[in-house]
């Protein structure tokens, strides 16, 4: 008959579906436990057991192809036991993700800003092994256009778990009338680069919006350049001098996983005080979201060959998109391109107003932008000024 502690090694080995196995064994720890190794075909598992402790520490290392993430939930199925204890805790699992070997210099034209695990992805958050909670919500969705994953973390340093959990009970306690000051963050994150969190949405996305309305002396129509994720359009839905707010993003695939995963970021209930309100954003009437290449939108409507409508330009338009040092050709088009920028210009009003996300500030050690990463930002500022827009 197969011991436990055999099957589970087995089954691990048979949820990746990408090792051979060769062989086991097994040592007995004093005073109680187990420690087990397992040979596979270029690669190992190994677990060691702590029962008096109720600790179980694994190690899984494999040069496969396979992807290791999404047998997590397995694994923990199969180890983590909860204690015969009534009043046992359940089980709980801290996990990191690496890359090991070598890649750079050996894989010809291999180019780490294009592997998601050797972006954010890999260090910030699969990497680490100080988050109390770390879960994929998403991992490696594939849209038309890129790879989302959305994980929900909890830093200690940030929140306290045991604040977390109170704010689950339903016992009148602070925590529990304001969860959502002791929620674990969501991370957003697309081709392994993090676009947007929880516990930054709101410094993010009412600084790139209300700025700018509140300066605009009447702002009726805002286009969105971007903005998958729908926070953006949340805060611009918030002005009540607003007609029509346009999104033009390229990638639905992006708007639909944020619908699902990220609700809070398209939630409008809060603001619903007009007609034709939604508690979903992109439901509100004054809302016309557009999955569409917005360098085309642009182009078509307001470019040298259009005749633009005046009726159709905006008083507020928001570049939320790619960052101008992300290693994306879409990127470079976006700032660096004369005709779409241009097209910008001629979609504004008179006293429209352009809002660009250009990245984090240079550090003091940091080049000049146009001799460092941040050449496209440093290029798109100098177009702005040659095109007549002031600062």
């Amino acid at each position: 008959m197969m011991s436990g502690t055999a099957y589970q090694m087995l089954t691990t080995t048979y949820l990746l579906n990408l090792i051979v196995y060769l062989s086991h064994r097994y040592s007995g720890l004093i005073p109680v436990g187990v420690s087990c190794a397992g040979v596979l075909l270029e690669s190992h598992v190994a677990f060691h057991t702590w029962p008096t402790e109720g600790v179980i520490s694994m190690d899984l290392f494999t040069c496969g192809s396979g992807k290791l993430i999404p047998t997590l939930p397995s694994i923990q199925k199969l180890f983590g036991v909860k204690a015969a204890n009534k009043d046992a805790d359940d089980p709980m699992m801290m996990w990191s993700h690496k890359l090991r070997g070598f890649r750079k210099g050996f894989v010809p034209e291999y180019n780490s800003r294009l592997n998601p695990l050797d972006a954010d992805l890999g260090f910030e958050i699969l990497g680490t092994h100080n988050f109390d909670i770390k879960k994929p919500l998403v991992s490696d969705a594939e849209t038309d256009f890129q790879m989302v994953d959305v994980y929900e973390v909890l830093d200690p340093k940030q929140r306290r778990l045991s604040d977390y959990y109170k704010s689950l009970e339903d016992d009148g306690s602070y925590e529990s009338l304001h969860p959502e000051l002791f929620a674990p963050d969501h991370i957003l994150l697309l081709d392994g680069i993090v676009q947007s969190t929880r516990y930054g949405d709101a410094p993010y996305h009412e600084s790139i919006v209300h700025p700018a309305m509140i300066t605009h002396p009447n702002p009726k129509r805002v286009a969105v350049i971007g903005g998958g994720e729908g926070a953006t359009v949340r805060e611009i839905l918030k002005h009540s001098t607003l007609e029509k707010v346009v999104m033009i993003e390229i990638d639905g695939g992006v708007v639909d996983l944020s619908t699902k995963y990220l609700p809070e970021w398209q939630d409008c209930s809060s603001i619903a005080h007009h007609d034709g309100s939604a508690e979903w954003c992109f439901d509100d009437e004054r809302a016309d979201l557009r999955v569409e290449d917005a360098l085309a939108y642009f182009n078509d409507n307001f470019g040298s060959a259009a005749e633009v409508d005046a009726q159709e330009q905006f008083d507020v338009l928001i570049m939320d998109c790619l960052d101008p040092n992300d290693d994306h050709p879409f990127a470079k088009v976006l700032y660096t391109d004369d005709g779409y920028v241009t097209s910008l210009y001629d979609a504004l009003t008179e006293d429209g107003i352009l809002v660009v996300q250009v990245g984090e500030a240079s550090g003091i050690n940091d080049p000049a932008d146009e001799n460092g990463d941040f050449e496209n930002r440093s290029t798109m500022i100098k177009m702005l000024d040659a095109i007549g827009f002031k600062r």
